[in-house]
């Protein structure tokens, strides 16, 4: 019999169910399957407008907290806008992501071939080799606090992260603006919960993350006839993940409520968002951690054309303990420190050894 590992693209997510520190009893296939799946046209992610946060007074910010925290209960997905993020500076990422992996070699950014450090593994993902189950059709990049100038180590030096200089300035653009998001999320989150609003303030501030620039290539006519998706079904490991929504199509959510597969194609300017393991931990299964894929474009015309993202998912440093928080009642989860649980769930793409005991 094939070990979980060994089923490649013909997996499911059950597989892997011992890696899982969280309850998750939805069952689907790490890839799209035409043949076994339904899509599911009818339901709509809601649109939360963070002006209500930001201008609203604090009749605005419980007005926020209410949608925000009604979306992330119902699917663990919610597209923001009003956020005040101007939309060129994405775009502009966006270009720099192409530009990095297009006119570097190989051999160079192996040189920054990605390795743990702390919870994350941090560094350069070659194709296919993203995770150890499943050959996705992606590159990555994963950038954490320290790969960034942020005037925190004064021994920073730019070459020890990035392959090419310049990039790291306009990156560094895109994580800073980013945080300013983090405070008035969580914030909203702790509000519909009925806990204290201010609860992670200090935790979130000059916290941890991973900034992920991911580059899917074209698709060949061989990669396509292999069966192979451009990024597996998974559910984030994080608190949540800012996704500037992107123009080429692909990002597909598992609705658990009926089994069926969502295709989110959020507009330009808005920025997607969404609930991972750590938020699922610490809210005692109130807000999930939303499977997500990435298939191939439906047109495929589309082929030809790259792909990028530029996810930025918000952590806890590793020596935090995730506990239910005061205001829900009986908890189903015991504390555990971020980095054993961040750890034992990532093992699964990397390898049994690559967990904290």
């Amino acid at each position: 019999m094939k070990s979980a590992k060994e089923k490649g693209i013909n997996a499911v997510n059950q597989d892997f169910r011992k890696y899982d520190q969280v309850k998750k009893e939805q069952k689907y296939h790490l890839v799209e399957n035409e043949n076994l799946e339904e899509f599911d046209k009818d339901y709509e992610i809601k649109t939360c407008d963070m002006r209500l946060f930001f201008e609203g007074g604090e009749a605005g910010k419980k007005q926020f907290a209410q949608e925000l925290g009604e979306a992330l209960e119902g699917i663990g997905f919610a597209i923001l806008s009003g956020h005040g993020i101007d939309p060129t500076l994405y775009e502009t990422a966006e270009n720099k992501i192409i530009e990095l992996f297009e006119t570097t070699s190989l051999e160079e950014r192996l040189a920054y071939e990605a390795e743990r450090f702390g919870s994350v593994n941090q560094g350069y993902f070659p194709i296919k080799e993203t995770t150890i189950i499943h050959p996705d059709l992606v590159e990555g990049w994963v950038f954490c606090r320290r790969a960034f100038d942020l005037g925190e180590n004064s021994d920073y030096k730019e070459s020890d992260f990035w392959v090419k200089p310049n990039y790291e300035l306009i990156f560094r653009k895109v994580v800073q603006e980013n945080e300013k998001l983090i405070l008035p999320i969580m914030q909203s989150i702790l509000r519909y919960l009925n806990c204290e609003p201010h609860l992670f303030d200090e935790k979130l501030t000059d916290t941890n993350f991973g900034f992920r620039l991911n580059y899917y290539p074209p698709i060949s006519e061989s990669d396509d006839a292999s069966g192979a998706g451009r990024m597996l079904g998974h559910e984030d490991v994080d608190l949540f993940t800012f996704l500037p929504a992107q123009n080429v199509d692909g990002l597909q959510v598992f609705n658990r409520k009926n089994g069926k597969w969502i295709r989110l194609d959020a507009p330009r300017g808005t920025i997607v968002l969404n609930t991972g393991d750590y938020m699922q931990r610490i809210t005692d299964d109130r807000l999930p951690s939303t499977t997500h894929r990435v298939s191939k474009p439906q047109n495929k015309s589309l082929f030809s054309k790259p792909r990028v993202s530029l996810p930025m998912a918000i952590y806890l440093w590793e020596n935090e303990i995730l506990e239910v928080l005061p205001s829900l009642g009986e908890p189903k989860y015991k504390p555990i420190s971020a980095i054993k649980f961040h750890t034992n769930i990532t093992s699964k793409y990397y390898g049994d050894e690559y967990a904290v005991g």
